[in-house]
C-alpha cells in the first residue's frame, strides 16, 4: 500500500464525521514533501455540493491534522495543503463517472487505445468497466478502460457552471 493510500485511509473516517468525503490525497516531492487533500461536502450523488468556504478548508486542516500527528504517516517534515477541488475537479472513482453523467471531461490513459492516449467530450456514464465518452464534435463515442484511466477531470463549460451555481444556491436556502 502506497504512502497516499494509507493516509487516505487514516483521514476519510474524520471527513465523513464532518460531512465531507475525500476525492483524493497526493503526496508530491521528497526533500519536503507536500500532502495535498482535496475534499468536498457530501453531496448525496448530486452533481456539486455548493461549495467550500475557507472556513472548511480550516475545519478539515485541524481535523486531519490531528489524525496524521496521532499516526505519523510521513517521516520528517512536509507540508499540508487542503483545498477544495474546484469546478475542473479530478475524476479519481469510478463513481465520480457516473456522478457527473453528461459532463465534459478530458481523459488521459496510461497506455494507447487505437493510437490515442488522450479523449475529450461528454461523459456517457459506465458500461460494466468502460467509460463511455462522447465525442460531440466527431459525433463518435470511444469506450475507455476505466482500469487504464490515468488522469481524468472535468472541463469547465457553461452547463457546469451552472450546475454549479445551482447547487452553491440550493446550499443557501
Amino acid at each position: 500500500m502506497d504512502a497516499a493510500t494509507r493516509i487516505a485511509d487514516l483521514i476519510a473516517p474524520t471527513l465523513e464525521g464532518m460531512g465531507f468525503q475525500l476525492v483524493r490525497v497526493k503526496l508530491m516531492g521528497t526533500e519536503r514533501p507536500v500532502l495535498q487533500i482535496m475534499f468536498e461536502r457530501d453531496t448525496g450523488g448530486a452533481p456539486h455540493d455548493g461549495g467550500i468556504t475557507v472556513d472548511d478548508c480550516a475545519e478539515v486542516s485541524r481535523g486531519v491534522s490531528a489524525v496524521l500527528d496521532v499516526e505519523d504517516p510521513i517521516s520528517g517534515a512536509y507540508r499540508l495543503e487542503v483545498s477544495s477541488p474546484g469546478l475542473d475537479r479530478p475524476l479519481i472513482k469510478p463513481a465520480d463517472f457516473a456522478r457527473f453523467k453528461g459532463f465534459a471531461a478530458k481523459v488521459e490513459l496510461g497506455r494507447p487505445l487505437d493510437g490515442r492516449k488522450r479523449f475529450q467530450g461528454r461523459i456517457g456514464g459506465l458500461e460494466g468497466n468502460e467509460l463511455l465518452l462522447r465525442d460531440e464534435e466527431k459525433g463518435s463515442e470511444a469506450r475507455l478502460p476505466v482500469a487504464e484511466i490515468a488522469s481524468a477531470k472535468l472541463i469547465v463549460t457553461d452547463d457546469l457552471i451552472t450546475a454549479s451555481l445551482a447547487g452553491r444556491s440550493a446550499a443557501a436556502n
